[in-house]
């Protein structure tokens, strides 16, 4: 495998594009909404709203607050193909209309996943329905943007890399790590051209995919990733080359020009494309005393520990999961038994037992909620989905049912399905606001506006991201105490 620098070893440098520079014309873009598919897109951003539920109130709230960007957690990746298109067309309908409504233009993101799992092309093309239903304007181009350099993937050439900073920086194709072979979202291709043929079974050849690459981002500059998006019509996939923060900022200002040419486009994007293209500089990570404020306080007698609730599978969590528990946080372990979770006869009172235990350990240490390591599998992805359901649920019950008892410290949920279900269900929030990183580019912290989590410090860490530590660095930034 090449390394990342032999990759751009013939390739320009990087150009040198301030955020001030696009924030300044960005001013008068629509604002995005962006339709997440699990809550991990936040991890990018800060000082955003976020919303679990899109009715009309709920919306004109987000939209309401004089800022470039709003998150609507869909939690679409956790939905069969169906719910999905059904959950994508009611939103979209209910944006229109509040935006109408105040008057404000906006434009969707479909964010998704940076190792090109979920729904596509599902969800764009039920995006552009919705558009051309209300009157809106033709979709001219899609673009895609799955590059997320903060977590290692890049985009080079065309072809979609994960860089493993444990050996060596070798830049793997994506096709090639254990995310392609995800039992839902599976794909075989890396180079993004290919990917899209395959994901849209031939409906649009990869021959006739337009690419900004990164020759054009680097040497040309925004005039030439212009020229690439005056060409775009009928909705056509537009893959983007990112390595860098400012490759994507550089596209950016591109398609600004292209907007103002009377151009419109859809975006299917990675979490760093929203930070890029509204002009925000990346946030240092947050830190005990930005979390913990005097005024804090969860409830009027909070527990001593804080809640960390694991349901990725993927290798790079269980990993991080060993390491924390071979710290020296002070800790208590209680794994989730999956094939009991599913079993309707033990369910029940084996969820009373896990609550006991959970609720009689938060009193004097943090509590580390894991299902159990042996991924249970069926077939067909439909039953896989049902399977991951029905562990979120009871992960789900096990945080609600304990936080009517006792207020954790903070809660930390790994995994996108787990975060989406605990913020909604378990924390019961219908708005938040994405405060900023807990590390550096990554692992989102959200303050609750509303619901029983409301002053509980919610961190959403994705299954994917980070190195064998990163877990064990947040736990520790978290259980701090303030002077």
């Amino acid at each position: 495998m090449p390394t990342l620098d032999a990759l751009l070893a013939e390739h320009a440098p990087a150009p040198t594009v301030s955020a001030a520079t696009v924030r300044k014309g960005a001013a008068t873009a629509p604002v995005l909404v962006v339709l997440d598919d699990d809550p991990t897109g936040t991890q990018s951003v800060h000082d955003l709203p976020v919303l679990t539920r899109w009715d009309p109130e709920h919306l004109e709230w987000a939209l309401s607050q004089s800022v470039p960007a709003v998150y609507v957690l869909t939690n679409t990746r956790s939905l069969d193909p169906a719910e999905a298109e059904h959950r994508n067309r009611e939103i979209a309908d209910v944006a229109l209309s509040v935006a109408g409504r105040l008057g404000i233009d906006i434009a969707f993101v479909s964010r998704s996943d940076s190792t090109l799992r979920g729904h596509f092309p599902l969800e764009t093309d039920t995006l552009i329905r919705q558009i051309t239903a209300s009157g809106g304007s033709d979709i001219d181009g899609i673009i895609l943007v799955p590059a997320f350099p903060d977590a290692g993937r890049v985009t080079v050439d065309g072809v979609h890399y994960f860089v493993d900073p444990n050996q060596d920086f070798r830049a793997v194709p994506v096709a090639e790590t254990e995310f392609a072979r995800d039992a839902t979202f599976g794909f075989a291709s890396s180079d993004l051209a290919s990917w899209v043929q395959e994901k849209t079974a031939g409906r649009v050849a990869a021959e006739d995919v337009l690419h900004i690459d990164l020759r054009t981002i680097r040497v040309k500059g925004a005039e030439g990733v212009a020229e690439i998006l005056g060409a775009a019509s009928n909705a056509i996939p537009v893959i983007v080359d990112m390595v860098v923060e400012e490759d994507l900022r550089e596209v950016a200002l591109g398609i600004q020009l292209a907007q103002s040419n009377g151009k419109h486009f859809l975006y299917r994007v990675g979490p760093p494309f929203v930070r890029a293209i509204v002009g925000q500089k990346p946030r240092e990570p947050l830190t005990a005393a930005d979390i913990f404020t005097s005024d804090a306080d969860t409830s009027d007698s909070p527990a001593t520990g804080g809640l960390v609730v694991v349901g990725s599978h993927v290798g790079l969590t269980t990993r991080q999961l060993d390491d924390l528990a071979s710290s020296d946080i002070d800790q208590t372990s209680i794994v989730v038994d999956v094939p009991t979770v599913i079993d309707p006869a033990r369910r029940e009172t084996y969820l009373a037992e896990l609550v006991d235990a959970v609720y009689a350990a938060l009193a004097d240490r943090t509590v580390v909620v894991s299902t159990s390591r042996t991924l249970v599998k069926t077939t067909d992805g439909a039953g896989s989905l049902d399977i991951s359901r029905q562990v979120s649920a009871a992960l789900v019950h096990i945080v609600r049912t304990v936080l009517e008892l006792r207020a954790p410290r903070f809660v930390i949920a790994k995994g996108g399905i787990t975060s989406s279900d605990l913020a909604a269900h378990g924390l019961g929030m219908s708005r938040a606001v994405a405060k900023g990183p807990m590390l550096p580019g990554i692992v989102s912290l959200w303050e609750p506006k509303d619901g029983p989590g409301l002053g509980i410090p919610y961190v959403v860490f994705a299954g994917n991201v980070g190195g064998t530590t990163s877990l064990t660095e947040v736990v520790r930034t978290l259980s701090k105490e303030i002077a």
